[in-house]
């Protein structure tokens, strides 16, 4: 059972390093999934192209575009979607701001609600809230009522480039399978698509605490798919061509 100083400094600041582990976790997530992308577009293509043409050269240049492309789209989406949700806290953060300078007494009944919400006495919720004001009103009423740390808000730009990395190493293991020699070169990118896809599918899951096995599967028969349907278009383009 907890005391009451346990209880107020959980209310407070909610459950020891949750916060900055959940960020860690959310962060290493999006690399896997990251990862996940680059493997199964590239993967798509030069097994595609393998399908349509043995020339080794146009193979791995279309992968090298496939990459590329991937990269700098991942990039920019991401670029554009922190920059929106940025905004849009920086938004809410000035409104916060104004309001603890234009009614801080109600903003101090608002924040003292939030705690006697969450379990405490009116009397220790109250004291919570003027020590957390006394402190920093502003960062006390960011994180209470909008769920929003003011000193740690996402970089777009940090961002964009984490999500361009993950979808290039991703990228560069079907990349590097398709230039084995020409009898092999599907089933040996295949069998590494597949194998790669097996491990991040069980990281990512394992880190978003889903069922290992479900998710791992999910991922293979979604990779399978894509280099399956690749290539059978690009045999019909060769065949056509």
């Amino acid at each position: 059972m907890r005391t009451e100083q346990e209880t107020v400094v959980a209310a407070a600041h909610g459950e020891p390093h949750g916060g900055g582990l959940g960020a860690r976790l959310n962060w290493l997530r999006a690399g896997v999934l990251g990862a996940d992308d680059g493997i199964v577009s590239v993967a798509g293509i030069v097994v595609g192209m393998a399908a349509a043409t043995t020339n080794s050269a146009a193979i791995v240049a279309a992968g090298v575009a496939g990459l590329a492309a991937g990269a700098v789209s991942m990039a920019l989406g991401e670029y554009v979607s922190v920059s929106t949700q940025r905004d849009s806290e920086r938004a809410v953060l000035a409104v916060e701001r104004r309001e603890l300078a234009e009614m801080p007494e109600q903003e101090l009944a608002e924040l003292a609600a939030i705690y006697q919400g969450k379990g405490l006495s009116p009397a220790t919720a109250w004291r919570v809230a003027e020590e957390l004001t006394e402190n920093d009103a502003f960062t006390a009423h960011a994180e209470a009522e909008l769920g929003i740390d003011p000193t740690a808000l996402t970089n777009p730009w940090h961002a964009a480039l984490s999500s361009a990395l993950s979808f290039t190493l991703g990228a560069l293991l079907p990349l590097l399978a398709i230039l084995s020699p020409a009898a092999i070169r599907v089933p040996a990118t295949v069998g590494a698509v597949l194998l790669a896809l097996g491990l991040t599918g069980a990281l990512g899951a394992r880190l978003g605490g889903a069922p290992v096995g479900r998710a791992t599967i999910r991922v293979l028969l979604g990779g399978a798919l894509a280099m399956a349907t690749t290539y059978a278009v690009g045999h019909l383009v060769g065949i056509t061509i």
